[in-house]
């Protein structure tokens, strides 16, 4: 009978054909420096191309690699939640499957949860082979979610990190649709800290992030851990309502004593009604997104679907 695994490693996977061999070799190489057991869970997430071939092969090869196959793709963060309800671990580590994240940055972790920490995450000082434009995108979004939320998200940070099996079981508990795991991460507390890294440019292909995918993740963010934009509606409207009763006293006044025609005619008006036509569409768009995020939850589907699961003694804790 095989010994439970110490640590669980997930790597969420989506056409990572010619970086599985390597993240394999390296990870081999980096748990087997522990002394202890440990598994790694492949999630294969409706790829494409021989990745879930290659998944399989790594297991008849290694039986401490687990693998799972969507029967779609999910998206990231419902393969890093399925990995979460498969993994046995102690304690689990997320990383990505492109090696960007190197896992002999798994060690410091380790040797951080060892300390008694039970969430410990990487922080990015560096960020190689990204565009400018990546780069500042992703600077700015955790300024602006690190600043609206009520959660304190550590800035620089992915989903990159190991948390405790006490953090792992409260996490299964929560079974939102839109998700923001870092965010989740956070808000569930214990004692957390970060180890900095230098994050490595792919080791093969291209990114699976475009900036379509990254604004949609962006608004799962903020809509799941803030009510700003909510908020800022009805700032706006107060706003809006006061300027409104000043111009209104404004142009009484210059009708009665200043014989003004700077305000006759349909000019004026059209530009107001446009400009508050704007307004409340910005405002049912907002509210259109919390809405729909509702109706996803109220339909109670399940996260995700899997077609197959292979190394696991039961079907997880969906």
């Amino acid at each position: 009978m095989n010994a439970r695994p110490r640590y669980s490693i997930i790597a969420p996977v989506f056409n990572e054909a010619a970086n599985l061999p390597e993240l394999y070799r390296q990870m081999q190489q980096t748990m087997d420096s522990t002394g202890e057991p440990w598994e790694l869970i492949l999630i294969n997430d409706g790829s494409h191309d021989r990745s879930g071939e290659i998944m399989r092969d790594l297991r008849r090869q290694d039986h401490r690699v687990k693998t799972v196959d969507f029967a779609k793709n999910f998206g990231h963060q419902l393969a890093v939640t399925a990995g979460l309800d498969y993994a046995q671990g102690e304690a689990v580590v997320i990383i990505d499957a492109d090696l960007q994240d190197p896992p002999s940055v798994i060690l410091q972790m380790i040797e951080k949860w060892k300390a008694g920490y039970e969430i410990v995450f990487a922080v990015r000082t560096e960020r190689k082979g990204e565009t400018w434009f990546k780069e500042f995108t992703a600077k700015l979004f955790y300024r602006i979610i690190y600043r609206i939320t009520e959660i304190d998200i550590p800035l620089d940070t992915g989903d990159f990190r190991l948390i405790d099996r006490k953090a792992v079981d409260t996490l299964n508990t929560m079974r939102e649709r839109h998700r923001f795991i870092r965010g989740m991460t956070s808000w569930v507390g214990f004692r957390q800290t970060g180890v900095e890294y230098v994050r490595e440019e792919r080791f093969a292909g291209e990114t699976h992030y475009p900036f379509k995918k990254m604004f949609k993740f962006a608004l799962d963010a903020i809509t799941g851990f803030s009510y700003l934009p909510l908020q800022l509606a009805t700032y706006v409207g107060f706003a809006i309502a006061g300027l409104s009763a000043v111009a209104a006293l404004g142009v009484i006044y210059a009708r009665l004593f200043l014989a003004s025609q700077a305000f006759f005619g349909q000019a004026t008006t059209l530009v107001v009604v446009l400009f508050l036509g704007g307004i409340q569409l910005i405002t049912l768009g907002i509210i259109g997104e919390y809405l729909g995020r509702i109706y996803d939850e109220v339909k109670g589907r399940p996260l995700y679907v899997v077609r197959e699961a292979q190394g696991f003694s039961d079907a997880g804790n969906r």
